[in-house]
């Protein structure tokens, strides 16, 4: 389980985000591989359904991962360097 740094600024949803983003970088996540569900995500990283929900949302728009109804979210891009 990843816990969130106790001197964490921002939302909750996004430090979700850059964690997941930073695994599909290494390639930990690699290229059409399926994201934990909402529900997992969520328990993986301790923080609330919703806050799961943002994040994909926030990779989404970020075009790191597509969600195909009834299948699941994967893995399209892998993230540019910083």
């Amino acid at each position: 389980m990843h816990k969130i740094p106790h001197d964490y600024m921002g939302y909750v949803y996004e430090w979700v985000a850059d964690e997941v983003a930073a695994r599909i970088a290494s390639g930990d996540l690699p290229l059409l591989s399926a994201l934990p569900n909402e529900r997992r995500l969520a328990q993986e990283y301790g923080v609330s359904l919703g806050s799961a929900r943002r994040a994909i949302d926030v990779l989404r728009k970020r075009g790191l991962v597509t969600t195909i109804r009834a299948k699941g979210t994967f893995v399209v891009q892998r993230e540019a360097s910083r």
